[in-house]
């Protein structure tokens, strides 16, 4: 990902994430620390981006800090692409285990994360705006 593609990104974000959208400036601020700590890749389908994932790493530890797929993509497999990039980059940056959130009232997602072996280590109450729990969930990498 590149800031040529946030108006694209952006729109994504909005039309997925309408409660809790991420503005441009902090989108802006994942990109900044690209690649230090931070790994940020799109899909692309038929010159038009339709998704994108987002992964901070440090030390042996990393996160999930995003992935979006507009809804006319979703369930053709680049959400499952995408998170197979992220885990990749993590391995390739030396994390030994790799964390996420998720909203508890998203079981399609909470069923992909736990398809890819991530398993649920607790619960941040009213952790997004509207009040919504989300689930913490995290998967240990390669020895």
């Amino acid at each position: 990902m590149t800031a040529a593609d946030l108006p694209a990104v952006m729109a994504i974000e909005q039309a997925t994430f309408p409660l809790d959208a991420w503005s441009e400036g902090m989108m802006r601020g994942e990109l900044a620390d690209m690649p230090r700590t931070r790994h940020y890749v799109v899909a692309v389908v038929e010159d038009e981006i339709v998704a994108y994932a987002g992964l901070a790493a440090a030390a042996d530890q990393a996160d999930v800090q995003t992935i979006a797929v507009l809804e006319k993509h979703q369930g053709s497999g680049i959400g499952s692409a995408m998170l197979t990039e992220l885990l990749a980059e993590a391995q390739r940056r030396g994390a030994r285990e790799i964390f996420l959130e998720v909203r508890a009232d998203n079981p399609r997602a909470q069923a992909v994360y736990r398809h890819f072996g991530f398993e649920d280590i607790g619960t941040r109450r009213r952790y997004y705006d509207d009040g919504t729990d989300a689930i913490m969930m995290r998967r240990k990498l390669g020895d």
